[in-house]
C-alpha cells in the first residue's frame, strides 16, 4: 500500500521488502546446540517457550529457529538502531509449559535481563500472559504461537503484540481445501483447552460455509498430554469417519498417530502440526501417507527463497547432532519454517525503523507488507494480526524430501480471502 502511494506521488515504483536470500550468511559454523551469543550492547530478544517438561519439543523447535536467525543476522554485522550497529541476543527462558512460570520468567526477562523484544509462545493461556506482560513494560512482543482469535479482540488486544502467524480462523482453511474433495465424513478429537475447542470451532465453520453437505460424526476433547488415545481411536473406528481431524501438537499428536496406525486405523489424520518433526519419524513409510496438513508454511511452495532456505538449512543439518539427529530436522518445515520466515520479518522490521524505541516498531510494522520465505504478508494495522494465504499439502511416498517416510507432493494454496481472520468487533480502534 505504501509502495503504491510512493508511487503516484512520485511516479516511482518501491520493491516491497522482503528476505533476499542473496544476503544470507555463509551458515557452516552454525550448531543450535552451541550458538555463538553475543555481549555487551545488544538487541535482547527474550525466546519463552518450555525447555523441559512434557512440552519441551516446543523448546528444541524454537531455540533452533530463533538461533538459526540470530546467527545469520548477527554474521552479516548485526542491525543498525539508533545510530549504532548491534548484534542480536537471544535470551531463553524455560516456562515449563506451567501459567505461573511463564509469568514469572516474562517479568523477569523484562526487569532483570532488560529484553527489548519478547517472543514466544506456545499455547493460548500462555501467550495470553505474555500479552499482559508485554502491555505492562511497554515491550514488543512477536506472538508466533498463539493461535485462538480472541487473543487480538477487544479484550485482550494490546498494541505492543504483534501475531505474526495463523489465527485459528485461518487454520480453517482447511474446510475450504475440503470443499474441493470428495470425503465427506468427518471426526474430530482435539486437545481439551481454549486453542483446542476454537480450532475445531474454526474448520466447522469453514466446512459449513464450503462444503454443506459434510457431516461430523464425532466431536471429543482429550487432556494434554495423554498417553493412551485407544479408547477414543476404538469409537472413531466405529464411527464412518473418512478425516480424522484433530488440532494436536507436540507429544499429543505423536502419540495420537502412532497409536493411530498401530490399530490398523488408517484414514488420513489432518491438522496443522501433522507433519512436525519428529512427528512423521515415527509412523515410517506409507503409514504417513495421506496425511494432511494446513498451515501458513509448506517447504513446497514454490518460491526462490524457499529453495534458497531449504539449501542451506540442509546442508548444514548433518553437523548439528543432539536433538536435531532425526532427519526430519532436515528442512525448516511445519512451524519451525513458518516461525523463521516471521524472525525475519521482524528483523527487517526493526532495521526498518532504525530504532528500538517500541512506537517506532509499531509504526513501521503496523500495516507493513512483506515478502517472506514463504508467501506475502501483511500486518493488519488495527488488531495487529497478520492476514496471508494458506497452504494445505498431502503427504506422500515416497517424495522428494525424505526417505523412509512420507513428505510433501503439491501443495494447495488457499488464497487469503477465504481464510482472512474477522476484523474483532469488539476492538473500538478497528471501528476507526
Amino acid at each position: 500500500m505504501a509502495a503504491a502511494l510512493l508511487f503516484l506521488l512520485t511516479g516511482q515504483s518501491v520493491a516491497m521488502p522482503g528476505f533476499d536470500a542473496a544476503k544470507m550468511s555463509d551458515m557452516s559454523d552454525f550448531n543450535p546446540n552451541n550458538p555463538v551469543v553475543p555481549t555487551g550492547d545488544t538487541i535482547k530478544i527474550g525466546v519463552i517457550e518450555a525447555f523441559s517438561g512434557p512440552g519441551a519439543i516446543a523448546g528444541v523447535c524454537y531455540n533452533l529457529v530463533s538461533a538459526w536467525v540470530a546467527h545469520d543476522i548477527n554474521k552479516r554485522g548485526g542491525i543498525v538502531v539508533d545510530g549504532k550497529k548491534k548484534k542480536i541476543q537471544l535470551i531463553k527462558a524455560d516456562d515449563q509449559f506451567k501459567p505461573a512460570v511463564t509469568k514469572k520468567v516474562a517479568e523477569k526477562l523484562c526487569l532483570e535481563d532488560n529484553v527489548d523484544i519478547l517472543a514466544g509462545v506456545v499455547g493460548t493461556h500462555h501467550t495470553l500472559i505474555v500479552q499482559n506482560v508485554a502491555k505492562k513494560y511497554k515491550k514488543i512482543f512477536m506472538s508466533y504461537a498463539g493461535y485462538s482469535d480472541e487473543l487480538m479482540n477487544g479484550a485482550n488486544f494490546n498494541r505492543y503484540t504483534f501475531r505474526v502467524r495463523q489465527n485459528t480462523t485461518m487454520l480453517g482453511a482447511l474446510g475450504y481445501f475440503y470443499s474441493k474433495r470428495p470425503e465427506k465424513k468427518f471426526y474430530f478429537l482435539c486437545q481439551d483447552y481454549a486453542f483446542g475447542h476454537a480450532w475445531a470451532d474454526a474448520v466447522k465453520n469453514s466446512l459449513k460455509k464450503y462444503k454443506p453437505d459434510a457431516e461430523i460424526v464425532g466431536e471429543e476433547y482429550h487432556p494434554l498430554f495423554l498417553k493412551d488415545f485407544a479408547p477414543y481411536l476404538t469409537k472413531i473406528q466405529g464411527s464412518g469417519a473418512e478425516v480424522l481431524i484433530s488440532s494436536n501438537w507436540g507429544a499429543d499428536i505423536t502419540n495420537l498417530m502412532k497409536q493411530a496406525r498401530e490399530l490398523g486405523i488408517t484414514l488420513p489424520i489432518a491438522g496443522y502440526e501433522t507433519d512436525n518433526p519428529p512427528i512423521q519419524g515415527h509412523l515410517k513409510g506409507e503409514a504417513g501417507a495421506g496425511t494432511v496438513v494446513c498451515s501458513d508454511h509448506c517447504l513446497a511452495i514454490d518460491t526462490p527463497e524457499m529453495k534458497a532456505l531449504a539449501k542451506a538449512w540442509a546442508d548444514q543439518w548433518p553437523k548439528w547432532g543432539g536433538e536435531y539427529t532425526n532427519v526430519l530436522w532436515k528442512y525448516p518445515q511445519g512451524p519451525p519454517g513458518a516461525t523463521t520466515a516471521m524472525y525475519y520479518w521482524l528483523m527487517d522490521v526493526i532495521e526498518r525503523a532504525g530504532s528500538l524505541d517500541a512506537e517506532k516498531i509499531i509504526a513501521t510494522w503496523e500495516d507493513d507488507e512483506y515478502k517472506a520465505i514463504n508467501g506475502v504478508v501483511k500486518m493488519r494495522a488495527c488488531d495487529h494480526q497478520v492476514v496471508r494465504d494458506m497452504a494445505v499439502a498431502e503427504l506422500v511416498y515416497p517424495n522428494e524430501w525424505y526417505e523412509g517416510v512420507a513428505g510433501y507432493d503439491k501443495v494447495f494454496i488457499v488464497p487469503a480471502q477465504y481464510c482472512t481472520p474477522p476484523v474483532p468487533e469488539d476492538l473500538e480502534r478497528c471501528k476507526k
